[in-house]
């Protein structure tokens, strides 16, 4: 775009400062107080909304018996797995909300940490440069992951029954001649086992982690030493790590996210939720990128870097649109029982409109916002869009855990928003103090004046 030719860059550091920890810290402590205080209302107030429920849900039950009995034949398997469940899911205690709370939480921050990383990993494969200034961005929030591995195994460790019903049903043996016995859930029990939730899954995250470690060792001895051979390492490790990555992360999500409704299944919940990762990732680092930038640093990352990676923001919002008409149209048009069950779920008991907000948040909106040239490289107007995917996806797995976990009794309050401030705020601490601990430019990285000198063209 005519722009002066950069042929050297000076060196940033970025400083954690006291303000910054103090609003970090102060997030985390406030979110965690008005968490608590919302739990104490969730149990005051559990015993007149489960009546509540109870009461519209024997008017509905009258209303539509005959309709029920009618469609008895046709969704008898479906309903024996439902028996087996049954009393489980009408005996919640009001820590079923709280730790579905704590699981949604936990695993949304970690889909920030887990796009970062993918983000890392992609761009050595492609041999991508454009993005290469805004590179410790993204290692720095890849940093969070440990934090959601202990965060999201606490929370299945000690609520593992109040969350996954297939857990309290393999734990009472059912045979085949006892009535409770569970065709459906049987015939996952080789991938539904607790030795495979507690032993399986945190080693996934935990390799993952440790492509992390590798990625952000080489990043920053390549700064101290320089040449191409930690560039070409980092690009071997990628090309590992992209591969163990396709297939670790939809076995992540089918027993971690999928198995909370147990009947249920679909062959593209894991790209659903790969697309909300990623799409999430892309936004933080945008947002962390502006905050950086409004702060004196990274004055040097062009506007042409934000456009492109507002681009990858407003493609990617497609991308999930696409991915979740494609789920949502297969799924309607076969009608099949044991898979439209997880959509009925979520057309009643409050979560409707929420369906509804999640779409327009998730794709309409930033679709409309951003699908101008300029809308992708104004900081107020990517700020707006960046808050609106966020809001939009955070709806989007509260709708994932909430109806499997808590069904009717799920609701909007301070519960909800102190644990999401909570994990904000150290989720913010982190990266923060993560970016405080390197360069803030890969100088000695091979595309880094291509990335310096990008230009994506009038």
């Amino acid at each position: 775009m005519g722009h002066d030719i950069i042929k050297e860059v000076a060196q940033e550091k970025f400083s954690f400062s006291g303000r910054s920890k103090m609003f970090a810290i102060v997030l985390m402590v406030l979110g965690i107080a008005l968490a608590a205080f919302g739990a104490m209302q969730v149990k005051e107030n559990w015993g007149a909304t489960e009546s509540h429920h109870e009461t519209e849900q024997v008017e509905a039950h009258a209303a539509d018996s005959h309709d029920n009995h009618a469609e008895a034949a046709d969704d008898s398997s479906h309903d024996e797995g439902e028996k087996a469940t049954a009393g489980h899911h009408d005996e919640k205690s009001w820590t079923s909300r709280l730790w579905a709370n704590l699981l949604m939480n936990s695993y949304y921050f970690m889909l920030f940490a887990v796009g970062a990383l993918f983000f890392i990993g992609v761009n050595y494969v492609a041999n991508s440069g454009w993005a290469t200034m805004i590179k410790r961005i993204p290692e720095a929030m890849s940093a969070y992951i440990i934090f959601g591995v202990i965060a999201i195994f606490g929370v299945i460790y000690l609520a593992q029954d109040e969350i996954y019903h297939w857990i309290e049903y393999f734990g009472h043996g059912y045979t085949e001649a006892d009535t409770a016995y569970d065709r459906i859930l049987e015939s996952k029990a080789w991938l539904l086992n607790s030795n495979f939730l507690f032993i399986a899954m945190p080693v996934i995250m935990l390799i993952w982690y440790a492509f992390r470690w590798k990625f952000r060792s080489n990043s920053i001895k390549e700064d101290k030493e320089g040449g191409l051979g930690y560039f070409r390492n980092s690009t071997r490790w990628s090309a590992a790590f992209i591969f163990i990555f396709a297939f670790s992360f939809s076995v992540l999500v089918w027993v971690i996210i999928m198995s909370i409704d147990a009947h249920w299944y679909s062959t593209m919940f894991s790209v659903y939720n790969f697309a909300v990762s990623f799409v999430t990732g892309l936004t933080v680092m945008m947002m962390f990128l502006l905050y950086l930038k409004s702060k004196g640093y990274m004055e040097m990352v062009s506007d042409e870097v934000v456009h492109d990676l507002g681009k990858f923001m407003f493609a990617f919002c497609i991308f999930w649109g696409y991915i979740f008409l494609g789920q949502w149209l297969l799924i309607w048009y076969a009608n099949i029982p044991e898979e439209v069950v997880y959509f009925n779920a979520r057309f009643k008991d409050g979560y409707e409109t929420l369906f509804y907000i999640n779409i327009i948040m998730c794709f309409l909106a930033p679709f409309l916002i951003l699908m101008m040239r300029n809308a992708k490289r104004s900081p107020i107007v990517l700020t707006i869009a960046g808050a609106v995917i966020l809001v939009g996806h955070w709806i989007d797995v509260y709708l994932m855990i909430m109806p499997g976990t808590v069904g009717a009794n799920a609701g909007f309050g301070l519960l909800e928003i102190g644990t999401t401030m909570a994990f904000a705020g150290l989720f913010i601490f982190v990266v923060l103090y993560s970016l405080s601990k390197a360069n803030l430019y890969p100088v000695n990285h091979p595309y880094f004046l291509e990335s310096a000198n990008h230009d994506v063209g009038p």
